[in-house]
């Protein structure tokens, strides 16, 4: 059996700045075995592209909608893309 893929580009919208959303993010998306990046934009908004078997992603868009305990997220948009080359671990960009 052959494990199908996803990859999604996410932005997580309310109060996800200063409350250590991109540590948790980091963490869970690891803990799920999954490769991307997560990072504050300049609008308030966070940022993350995670990219692994399709049953993870679909967990970690799940996990997304709630946050570390101090957020509140308010909401979140995923937009399925082509996996970008050289994506290996996941890290904080910024």
């Amino acid at each position: 059996m052959t494990k199908v893929n996803r990859t999604a580009l996410v932005r997580i919208l309310g109060r996800v700045q200063g409350v250590s959303f991109r540590v948790w993010a980091r963490d869970e998306a690891q803990k799920l075995g999954l490769d991307g990046w997560v990072r504050n934009e300049a609008d308030g908004s966070v940022a993350a592209l995670i990219s692994g078997p399709e049953d993870a992603v679909t967990l970690m868009l799940e996990r997304l909608h709630d946050g570390p305990p101090a957020a509140w997220v308010s909401k979140v948009v995923a937009e399925f893309v082509e996996a970008p080359e050289g994506v290996n671990g996941f890290r904080i960009t910024r």
